[in-house]
């Protein structure tokens, strides 16, 4: 009988631990969802924004861009972007390059880049001219009055309002969403847990604002100038040299110096291969002269 009540004593206690660690961890997750709960509801994804901010939780976990604003309610005027691509013929390119920048000074606008390259058959010169975007057609047609022949001229445009319109919408519920978060992690954060789960969130966030606003001002500035790629240049026929060259006097004396110091040069040396008859002939002229007296 003692061994009998032993044993069910060690089960009563085995299954009293079980109970207390489900227990325990039910109340850990019920907190964890507490917190979230409280999260969401202090940011609006439950409620009022639920859409939304939905997104905002996926965007994320997942680190992609799922906002969908609303775009009726922002007006924009047309974001246009304007290029143009033009090569003229003219007959100095020094001169039409300074009218050109005359030109561009004139209606506001400023050469970005130049490039010049000279040859035995042609000059070229070519730069970019940025010009704001109301004064685009005037600048591009009075370069190219001053050209002699207008080889190409290419205008491109680009309409990037809805991108705009697109950027700034999301741009704008980006900023609200980190407005509560950063509320959440002055007001509602207690724990640890909850810091870093809101700090996360809040850098990510800060990722995607700066990347959007370094977009929005990267198309503001191409809409607000736009670009003129210009190519000027001007053939030049070259000089035919003259098959028989005349040396002058100064040419001459200078040749006459130069091969006579390469004779005494070539006696010199001959000397030093000559030697042995010379010293033969030394010998002989005084065997001869000896003979004779």
């Amino acid at each position: 009988m003692k061994i009998k009540k032993v044993k069910i004593n060690r089960i009563i206690v085995v299954v009293g631990v079980i109970l207390l660690c489900c227990s325990c961890s039910k109340m850990e997750n019920k907190h964890h969802m507490d917190t979230e709960n409280i999260m969401m509801e202090e940011t609006g994804e439950t409620s009022s924004l639920s859409g939304v901010q939905q997104d905002i939780k996926e965007e994320t976990a997942l680190g992609a861009d799922k906002i969908q604003p609303e775009k009726g309610n922002i007006d924009f005027e047309l974001k246009i972007i304007k290029e143009a691509n033009c090569r003229i013929k003219v007959l100095d390119v020094e001169e039409a390059t300074g009218l050109a920048k005359k030109i561009a000074a004139k209606y506001r606008g400023y050469v970005s880049d130049e490039r010049f390259t000279n040859t035995n058959y042609s000059k070229e010169n070519r730069f970019t001219i940025r010009v704001p975007q109301n004064n685009f057609d005037i600048v591009l047609d009075s370069i190219c009055k001053t050209a002699e022949f207008v080889n190409f001229k290419n205008i491109s445009t680009i309409d990037v309002t809805e991108e705009y319109v697109d950027i700034t919408s999301r741009l704008k519920t980006k900023l609200e969403v980190k407005q509560r978060y950063e509320t959440i992690l002055r007001t509602k954060a207690k724990t640890v847990e909850d810091i870093l789960m809101a700090e996360e969130k809040l850098s990510k966030l800060q990722e995607e604002i700066e990347s959007a606003q370094g977009r929005l001002k990267y198309l503001g500035s191409k809409v607000t100038y736009s670009t003129i790629q210009l190519d000027i240049y001007e053939t030049i026929i070259p000089k035919v040299q003259s098959e028989k060259y005349t040396l002058g006097f100064l040419d001459k004396a200078k040749k006459g110096l130069l091969f006579g110091w390469s004779v005494i040069e070539a006696l010199t040396l001959s000397l030093f291969y000559i030697w042995p008859l010379l010293i033969l002939g030394i010998f002989g002229f005084i065997y001869f002269k000896w003979r004779r007296k």
